[in-house]
């Protein structure tokens, strides 16, 4: 995430607000400390960002999923021997 100090977040303010409308959230920091986060209305708060889903139906996982590669896997670990 971007942070601006509070000189440059004045001389381009509509320029930052539009960015930030575009959902490119920024940090205002003044002497180098971080103040205030700037945030488009409509962006997800962080705790509500829904993660575990998100790719449903876009893939399958393999019935052998947990048995894949056992071979390769006892070979590594000496089971030739």
């Amino acid at each position: 995430m971007r942070t601006v100090n509070i000189h440059e977040a004045k001389t381009h303010l509509s320029r930052l607000v539009d960015r930030a409308a575009k959902g490119e959230s920024f940090i205002i920091a003044k002497s180098g400390k971080p103040m205030v986060k700037v945030v488009a209305i409509d962006a997800p708060a962080a705790g509500e960002m829904r993660r575990v889903g998100f790719m449903a139906g876009q893939f399958a996982v393999p019935d052998d999923f947990d048995r894949m590669a056992d071979d390769e896997i006892e070979k590594l670990f000496g089971g030739d021997a």
